[in-house]
């Protein structure tokens, strides 16, 4: 069982570095937003491939898109910040659990 532990731990690890990668994705793209960034460079357009399937339903599902404010990232902030703070404790504490 404890295979299971040490996957599951590893697990929530590897998912809390995700979720703080992508949140400094986001907000590296939220901050180009205010400048016009040249729509060919690579980084820019990485940028908004990793981010756009996920800012996008936000954004249709938000009522102040004709307010010239896009809130959809912090929207998306606030939910991997639920994520890191409820999911990958849960992760670890049930591995823990069923380490003993």
């Amino acid at each position: 069982m404890f295979l299971v532990a040490n996957l599951i731990e590893a697990f929530a690890k590897i998912l809390d570095v995700v979720l703080s990668l992508y949140t400094w994705v986001i907000i590296i793209r939220a901050l180009l937003s205010w400048v016009n960034p040249d729509p060919y460079n690579v980084i820019v357009q990485f940028l908004y491939r990793a981010t756009e399937p996920v800012l996008r339903p936000v954004r249709r599902w938000l009522p102040f898109g004709n307010f010239g404010i896009d809130l959809s990232p912090i929207v998306v902030i606030l939910a991997i910040m639920f994520l890191q703070y409820f999911l990958v404790p849960s992760l670890s504490q049930l591995a823990f659990k069923l380490r003993s």
